[in-house]
């Protein structure tokens, strides 16, 4: 599946009753980088969970590559082109490393799990291990891995390097951009590092309580130190 253009317009979800991203329109080119930021608790992962169909919608669309899927389920949306890999990161504990991959598979070839190790070689290494002996960088690897075999159109990643090593960070921002030098993927990377969301993303969204409050280019939001110092604060500072 080629990358997809994602279009949102409008969009109003939460959980519940209670609203928590409010009216929040955004289009991402195929195969573009956009990186989501914003302090703790301003519905980033909302958003990103939004997307994925995992919250209560209340106004506005969402379309990939011009198709709605604002009214689809969450294993629907996978199967029309989004990909999710979750700041749970929601692994099979149970299962082994391969195990694990050939669940988002869907329905291809077990022969292209090389594809995931090709990305990500120690899960290679690990595959007959099962998913609670791993540490917490290689379930991230294993996590995006498994999202990945899908052949995504558009992928959102939820801060995936939080609480990783900084080898573990290298690595996963290595693959992460070796995908998007493919051309093959759209991504959108909620990310608290504001150096590592701006080197890799070619576009920001600020987010604060809910609402989009700035978006651009990334070397627009960097050349900015007291837009990062409004938007961000301290945590602009990594």
């Amino acid at each position: 599946m080629p990358a997809a253009t994602l279009h949102v317009n409008g969009l109003s979800s939460g959980y519940g009753r209670t609203v928590i991203v409010e009216d929040v329109s955004f289009s991402v080119p195929a195969g573009q980088r956009m990186a989501i930021i914003g302090r703790n608790g301003m519905g980033k992962t909302t958003l990103l969970s939004t997307l994925m169909g995992l919250t209560t919608h209340h106004a506005g669309t969402i379309a990939v590559e011009g198709a709605g899927v604002e009214k689809l389920s969450a294993s629907r949306r996978a199967y029309a082109g989004l990909g999710y890999v979750p700041q749970t990161r929601d692994i099979f504990r149970t299962l082994t490393v391969e195990e694990n991959l050939v669940s988002g598979l869907k329905g291809r070839a077990k022969t292209n799990l090389d594809e995931a190790y090709h990305l990500f070689p120690r899960l290679r290494e690990r595959r007959r291990n099962l998913g609670w002996q791993l540490s917490g960088g290689e379930q991230q690897m294993l996590s995006t891995a498994r999202a990945l075999l899908g052949k995504p159109s558009v992928l959102l990643l939820d801060e995936p390097l939080e609480g990783l090593a900084p080898v573990i960070c290298q690595e996963l921002m290595a693959a992460f951009t070796e995908l998007a030098k493919a051309g093959t993927t759209t991504i959108l990377l909620v990310e608290q590092n504001l150096k590592t969301a701006l080197a890799f993303a070619e576009e920001v969204l600020v987010m604060e309580r809910g609402r989009i409050v700035w978006s651009g280019q990334s070397e627009a939001l960097s050349s900015e130190p007291h837009l990062i110092d409004k938007f961000m604060g301290v945590a602009g500072v990594h």
